[in-house]
């Protein structure tokens, strides 16, 4: 993984981990389940956009150099493993 993505990935995991702990002390709390599920909102769209830097790397990395390969077998192998990732996106 790039230097730069992996700057701009970690402060945001950081961040998620304490709202997921924050969940967590609100559930043992009893707090109202609406200002919970608001807060499990959050951490379901800040790790969405974790999951779109990584996978604009794998696009930007690990994608291009097998398209720029010679290795025919590596750039089929490339396109479907991209193809089975896609398709567990669109199930979610």
């Amino acid at each position: 993984m790039r230097a730069e993505t992996k700057e701009k990935i970690d402060p945001r995991l950081a961040r998620i981990e304490g709202q997921v702990k924050g969940i967590r002390n609100m559930v043992q709390q009893d707090r109202y389940c609406v200002d919970i599920l608001l807060q499990l909102s959050a951490v379901i769209s800040a790790l969405k956009k974790v999951e779109d830097l990584v996978m604009e790397n794998h696009l930007n990395t690990c994608v291009v150099d097998a398209m720029r390969s010679d290795d025919d077998q590596e750039r089929d192998r490339k396109i479907k493993e991209l193809m089975d990732v896609m398709s567990d996106f669109r199930r979610q």
